[in-house]
């Protein structure tokens, strides 16, 4: 009969095995499960011990991690340390509470703070290492919403006063006041990481590990020193982006890492598993994926009561227990814990028989014990070879009162009555008086206290206050001009390319340059659609242990080759890992004092689309970098269908106030655009990041127009003026591939129609837009001076004609300057959904074509009085276009 054994396994001595299978059924038989449970656990850490490698259980019991005989010794003063941390609770507390009495609705959080402020004192005052003295530091994540205590800590260390605490969330006056979370944009020297967008601190965080170790071995900066610590919620690992990037961070072996998870088993809106046990569920999901997981559960108060529960009965109500109930308990007096939780099992009951009902209640969890949160933090940064999670539980609203502990308003709960902070003070032993509590001020014992001095010599020790954000990179020397000249030239004339190759070229000759070692190319797996692949052999593909295998294509000119100090990040199929990778690098030049230069280069429809809340916290960490969106355009990748076809980007990149978005037709605006940006962000240091969109059409590259440089880079200029002198006339405004259409419409007008039209190229509609604004806010500040007028006005307002504009995306791109235009204005875009086919039937589906903006040139021209409207119905006829069929917005 079948024994649920593989008998295709060999067994070279079947008698033995039997012998251990009867030994386990006799135990099981005389002492019960939990015993052959406890034996198999001890057998398993002995086999681990001897290394005969079996894998590590994915869950573990449902105790500390560290038992206490294997902590290490507290080094820090255990007293003043508890005094400091009170002071800092209150202080977050009042803040925040302070905010909300004077300005109602401004909004904040108490409670995720208070359950997390041992997880964070324990490493200001003994892990996180500062930038002081040139020292590579440690980077920090902080969760978003406990930014309350990092203020609270640096008002105690000076660096904050009373007047910006009581500006919190009030910062429309630059540097009065203090930013709802970590934001760097508004705080730069304070905030180093965005955070408070769920589910980004962790991704960027491991790509951040991943980034100083590819700084290392590229020999760019020693960053043995840096350790990476993200903080999270529990709640928060539901987003795909906190452990969708678990796998990178083990195959890389990044022990520079440690992930603390703030287990307080609540959402913003209740339990995060009510039903079930979120430690268990994130400790195999963490173990799975290759990290060393370390539970802090239990205080030092559980120690004696688990060492007592020799009949494991205390282990298994632990390990039965819901979070649900738990949150319960956590509430509750403690004789009902007593009832609930000790009393159905008489064992159970007898271990707490000698406790009171208020020692039962002060039975704490884990994550408020700083001896159980330091042993976690000593034993992650011993560890090799693997990056560390620290799962620490904790209570929401911990020792805020009855009130707010563990309730599930507490996310949502702003404001202390008089009665609450009576009774947070009184849990806290601070020296404010009752009369005080009316108007509840902030504390501070003083630069001449203990409390004082303690704190400032622990952040000495570790070189400095965190967080703290230096941005003084050393000066980088730029390519020279002459790396550019082959681009302005234009391409011999039997030479085709697309600009994406262009791109490709440029990017292989800044390589080359000495420059060229701080640039970092990024793919998402999809280099050699890009054409990219000649730098596989040329720089190399990062890889942390370099090549070990022998690739199939080892013998061909442009073979996949690795190296640990490869330049090219191949990040494989992870748009948002790409991107996590382009923040460690455009950020390198704060984080780390040395500019980098990220070239991100994707498939455009899955950048701003999948991948733009990563894309907005790059703008608020003020990086620096270029983000390539190739095979662009609606109907230039023609055969790749509804969901890669990319008309739309543009629209979402005008979002981001500091994004240079460009459109380039040809590969000397590319080249313009590139080398304005490098000297831009690289040299002069602005706070922006360029947008380009790339295409895979190949075609004829001309020079570039004399004078063309400036409005290439304000974002239209005159490419090619009409073929003769007409008496009808228009403007034809058109970018990307998308301006052969206007060049082909060109003509047609000028043979068959007698119309010239002039051909602008216009690299960037969100530049021109930019720049009206802003002159027309001018304009409106300035009642009394001489008006000024935007660029493109400037640029139109002498061409004759009504104006049509063409481009491979939505009409909303190009319909952003329409309010600046002085004469009739037409736009042709694609909107609506993509599909399949050859270019031409999709630019004749979507009516960008050279035929369809001839026709909207004659309708704009008939609307004017300046052509008969049966010459506008002929064209349509001739050019076979049907006008009763299915607008392509709805096809």
């Amino acid at each position: 009969m079948y024994d649920g054994f593989k008998h295709q396994l060999p067994d070279s001595d079947e008698e033995e095995t039997r012998e251990w299978i009867e030994a386990l059924d006799r135990i099981v038989e005389r002492s019960g499960p939990e015993r052959a449970q406890f034996l198999l656990y001890k057998v398993l850490k002995r086999a681990r011990q001897l290394n005969v490698g079996l894998a590590p259980l994915v869950q573990t019991r449902y105790i500390n991690t560290i038992s206490p005989e294997q902590e290490p010794k507290f080094p820090g003063d255990e007293k003043i340390e508890l005094r400091i941390r009170r002071i800092i609770r209150w202080n977050a507390a009042i803040m925040v509470s302070r905010a909300n009495q004077r300005y109602a609705g401004i909004g904040g959080h108490i409670s995720t703070y208070a359950s997390s402020a041992s997880l964070y004192e324990v490493g200001f005052n003994h892990f996180f290492r500062g930038k002081d003295n040139a020292q590579p530091g440690d980077q920090v994540f902080f969760q978003g919403h406990a930014a309350p205590g990092i203020y609270a800590r640096a008002f105690l260390e000076g660096r904050l006063t009373e007047a910006q605490l009581d500006n919190f969330r009030r910062e429309v006056v630059p540097g009065a006041g203090l930013s709802s979370y970590p934001h760097p944009r508004l705080m730069p020297q304070f905030w180093e990481f965005p955070t408070v967008s769920m589910g980004l601190g962790p991704i960027n965080s491991i790509y951040q590990a991943r980034f100083n170790r590819y700084l290392q071995h590229r020999g760019i900066k020693d960053t043995s020193g840096c350790h990476v610590w993200a903080f999270l919620g529990d709640g928060e690992t539901d987003e795909p982006e906190a452990l969708g990037a678990l796998s990178i961070a083990a195959r890389e072996k990044l022990d520079n890492l440690t992930f603390v998870v703030n287990c307080n088993l609540q959402r913003l809106d209740g339990p995060v598993r009510g039903n079930g046990k979120i430690i268990q569920e994130l400790e195999s999901v963490f173990r799975g994926a290759g990290w060393n997981v370390i539970k802090v559960i239990w205080a030092r108060e559980w120690d004696d009561l688990l060492a007592r529960d020799v009949d494991g009965v205390l282990l298994e109500k632990m390990g039965e227990t819901l979070d649900g109930e738990y949150q319960k308990f956590s509430i509750e007096s403690g004789a009902y814990i007593r009832e609930h939780f000790f009393g159905p099992d008489p064992r159970l009951k007898a271990l707490v028989e000698n406790m009171t009902d208020d020692q039962i209640v002060k039975l704490r969890r884990g994550g408020h014990d700083y001896k159980k949160v330091f042993a976690a933090y000593s034993h992650a940064r011993q560890h090799t070879g693997a990056p560390t999670v620290i799962l620490a539980k904790t209570i929401k609203g911990w020792a805020l009162g009855e009130g707010f502990e563990a309730r599930n308003v507490t996310h949502q709960m702003k404001k202390l009555s008089e009665k609450e902070l009576k009774t947070f003070r009184d849990r806290l032993e601070l020296p404010i008086t009752d009369a005080e509590l009316k108007n509840p001020p902030y504390f501070h014992p003083g630069p001449k206290s203990l409390e004082y001095q303690y704190l400032m010599d622990r952040r000495a020790a570790l070189g400095g206050s965190v967080p703290k954000r230096i941005a003084t990179p050393k000066a980088l020397e730029l390519a020279p001009d002459h790396v550019y000249e082959e681009f302005l030239e234009g391409t011999p004339p039997n030479r085709e390319v697309s600009t994406t190759m262009a791109f490709v070229g440029l990017l292989r000759q800044l390589l080359r340059e000495p420059m060229g070692k701080r640039i970092v190319p990024i793919v998402p797996d999809e280099a050699r659609t890009f054409g990219m692949d000649s730098l596989f052999k040329e720089i190399k593909i990062y890889s942390a242990v370099g090549q070990k295998y022998e690739p199939v294509d080892k013998n061909f000119l442009l073979s996949y080759t690795e190296a640990q100090d490869g330049q090219l990040l191949e990040e494989g199929i992870t748009e948002a890992g790409s991107m996590a990778s382009f923040t460690a690098a455009g950020t390198a030049y704060a984080t780390h004092g040395e500019h980098m230069i990220p070239f991100f280069i994707f498939y455009s429809m899955f950048g701003f689309q999948r991948t733009g809340d990563l894309i907005w916290a790059f703008a608020d960490s003020r990086g620096h970098g270029f983000l390539l969106g190739a095979t662009a355009g609606r109907t230039t990748l023609n055969g790749e269908g509804l969901q890669h076809q990319d008309g739309h980007s543009h629209v979402l990149a005008m979002t981001l106030p500091n994004i240079m978005a460009y459109d380039p037709a040809f590969a000397y605006e590319t080249a313009v655009i590139t080398r304005e940006g490098l000297w831009r962000m690289v040299h002069e240091g602005e706070d922006i990041f360029y947008y380009i969109t790339l295409y895979n059409e190949n075609y004829a590259m001309p020079a570039m127009p004399k004078g063309a440089e400036d409005g290439i880079l304000k974002g239209l200029y005159l490419f090619r003026k009409a073929p003769g002198d007409f008496k009808l006339r228009a403007q034809l405004l058109g970018s990307g591939p998308i301006i052969r259409s206007a060049l082909k419409a060109q003509e047609l007008l000028a043979e068959n129609y007698q119309v010239g039209a002039d051909v602008w190229s216009a690299t960037s509609f969100q530049q021109l837009r930019v720049e009206a604004l802003s002159t027309e806010r001018w304009n409106r500040l300035h009642p009394e001076e001489q008006p000024r007028v935007p660029y493109v006005t400037r640029a139109l307002e002498k061409s004759k004609g009504p104006i049509i504009a063409v481009t491979d995306h939505l009409k909303s791109v190009s319909g952003q300057i329409r309010g600046f235009v002085r004469t009739p204005y037409v736009t042709l875009g694609t909107d609506g959904f993509g599909r399949s086919d050859t270019r031409e039937a999709l630019r004749a589906h979507f009516e960008i074509d050279a035929e369809s903006v001839v026709v909207a040139t004659l309708q704009a021209l008939g609307r004017e009085g300046k052509v008969e409207q049966h010459v506008v119905s002929r064209a349509i006829k001739e050019f076979g276009i049907d006008p009763e069929k299915l607008d392509p917005l709805l096809a």
